[in-house]
């Protein structure tokens, strides 16, 4: 009998990752979505205009070893997934002499101006095994070919500093992620790859372990000072800390220097894929792969949320760092340490000395010298970074970005206290996002943000949440900045109202003057078995084609919901088939 796709994407559930095996899972899941519509099998292609047209080998939006024609198994499912996607066809005659029954050749045709907001998948992250190998690859396969199926664009995919350079300096593996790339590419699916300098586990929905290098870590053991410190020890191994970007700490090396060798190292290998498959990089610039401070760690319950969090600026090398501000400042017994005064992790603004709304120590004169040197000097990371990446990835057809934290809790309060540990220096009184736009905007960087799925009301409102109103501060300064600006949820969210809510805020529909604008992409974490659950996937599906649609779209979501519904049902036993033979 006939296994459904859910039976094999259950093995895509996130699991600490071992160093010997790895075997799909085997528990099912429920019945899964799966793709026909009743349209007769035909031959088509896709025009683009002021294109010389020329034969080439026979593709499919969602080209894939089970849905090709040379394979003798499902031809019609590639018609299937050509009949929902956005895309404009031209239907053609064929010469009979000169094309099997099977093929088909198509050009993706360009409009003018493209409409809607492109949509992309977080793959899980270990979907690279520590043995350098593609983790589950026959639920990976199935589960990209229902991705493409149902319009998604392209998969984000974490390319693990961990894993790649574990062993020795310099040395790279990349065996898994040129599978998983090459797997990306038969099924016609971009690729925006994560730069992931960072640590995974730790962090808001981090499923497995995958540490920095070894050799990495065991300099930070010989010189602790090398990690994140706050100001009762605590050392963070998340990310090695900023302050020592340019000393040569990792066996000569500075730590700008590791990532600039790691990205052109990932460049050089894969530039077979550059710009065609792998069309984005985001830059890796700290804890969760966010440009921020690891102020919030969940580790070991050291924080726990709505908690303001700590600063980050207690070990050596940042102390002589403001050591050398507040004497530049005239200032000198302002650099001996960090506030003593804001707190503990889980404290709120009001419990604090520093952070409290009448006479807070955020606005004295030491506060506010203390508050620039440290925004600053995250600031200063993200540019030593970009610059190095635009210089590897420059000319060569691939965007860069760069993801900020959507940090909403506290945000009602004058201080914003949590944004101030997390080094952006957003108050009541003053902008701190439009600093870090301008930067990403001077390298031609994409500014990325997350909690874009979160309306006010759903948060704790005695924490002052507000999602809302920081995603529009955030899309005002991207515009004043004339940078692109980008979405992710921060959390899995499944239902309608969250998709409409991204919908809403993809829409940049923030005043008057906002005109056609859009987002330039949207990245929904993660692909895991609950997405494919039935309800949840007709949702998702539903989702997909309404932000491919655009805000100029005046078709209501009912209507859409009905046709995923079509889409979803009426071709569940093709897609049953497809997923069984994946299995044997």
């Amino acid at each position: 009998m006939a296994m459904n796709i859910t039976y094999q994407i259950g093995a895509l559930a996130g699991t600490p990752i071992q160093a010997e095996s790895f075997s799909d899972s085997t528990a099912p899941i429920g019945p899964a979505a799966a793709w026909k519509t009743p349209i007769p099998s035909i031959r088509c292609k896709i025009i683009k205009p002021d294109t010389i047209e020329k034969r080439s080998q026979p593709t499919s939006p969602c080209r894939s070893p089970i849905l090709s024609g040379s394979n003798g198994t499902r031809p019609d499912l590639s018609v299937v997934c050509r009949a929902f996607a956005t895309e404009t066809l031209e239907f053609v005659e064929m010469d009979e002499s000169k094309s099997t029954e099977e093929e088909k050749m198509y050009k993706e045709v360009k409009t003018e101006k493209e409409k809607g907001v492109p949509v992309y998948v977080m793959m899980p992250l270990d979907s690279v095994t520590m043995g350098n190998t593609v983790n589950r690859k026959k639920a990976m396969n199935a589960s990209l070919q229902a991705l493409k199926c149902a319009g998604v664009d392209g998969l984000m995919v974490d390319v693990w500093w961990g894993l790649v350079e574990r062993d020795a300096p310099g040395v790279y593996n990349w065996g898994g992620y040129t599978e998983l790339l090459e797997m990306a590419k038969r099924h016609g699916l971009k690729v925006q790859a994560v730069m992931s300098f960072h640590q995974c586990g730790g962090n808001v929905g981090d499923s497995c372990t995958i540490p920095l290098p070894k050799w990495a870590v065991e300099e930070i053991d010989k010189d602790q000072d090398l990690a994140y410190t706050d100001q009762w020890g605590r050392r963070n191994y998340e990310y090695i800390s900023l302050g020592c970007d340019t000393l040569p700490v990792l066996k000569g090396r500075t730590p700008v220097q590791c990532y600039s060798d790691f990205m052109r190292a990932f460049r050089d290998h894969f530039k077979h894929f550059l710009g065609d498959t792998i069309v984005e990089i985001q830059v890796g610039m700290g804890p969760a792969g966010e440009l921020r401070y690891p102020s919030y760690p969940e580790q070991n319950g050291t924080w726990r949320f709505p908690g303001i969090g700590a600063f980050q600026c207690y070990d050596k090398y940042m102390l002589s760092s403001l050591k050398a501000a507040a004497e530049a400042a005239g200032k000198p017994e302002w650099g001996s340490t960090g506030p003593t005064d804001a707190g503990e992790y889980n404290n709120w603004p009001e419990d604090t000395q520093f952070f409290r709304k009448e006479g807070g120590g955020w606005t004295s004169p030491y506060g506010e010298f203390f508050l620039t040197w440290y925004s600053q000097m995250l600031l200063d990371h993200g540019e030593r970074i970009l610059s190095s990446a635009k210089a590897t990835f420059e000319n060569i057809g691939v965007k860069m970005s760069v993801k900020i934290a959507g940090i909403h809790w506290h945000y009602g309060t004058r201080s914003h206290a949590p944004e101030l540990t997390a080094g952006y220096y957003n108050t009541r009184f003053r902008d701190g996002y439009l600093p870090i736009a301008r930067m990403l905007a001077r390298h031609g960087a994409i500014f990325n943000f997350t909690c874009i799925e979160m309306r006010d009301h759903e948060q704790p409102q005695d924490a002052l949440c507000a999602p809302e109103k920081l995603v529009r501060q955030v899309a005002l300064a991207t515009r004043e900045a004339d940078v692109p600006l980008a979405g992710e949820n921060a959390l899995p969210r499944y239902d309608g109202y969250a998709h409409e809510q991204i919908l809403q805020a993809s829409s940049l529909n923030i005043d008057e003057s906002s005109d056609d604008k859009e987002m330039c992409a949207f990245t929904y974490l993660r692909m895991n078995p609950n997405l494919f659950q039935p309800d949840n996937w007709r949702r998702f599906v539903a989702f997909v084609k309404k932000m491919k649609e655009g805000k100029s779209a005046d078709r209501c979501w009912e209507q859409v919901e009905r046709e995923a519904e079509h889409f979803v049902q009426a071709s569940q036993p093709l897609v049953q088939e497809a997923a069984g033979a994946l299995m044997h």
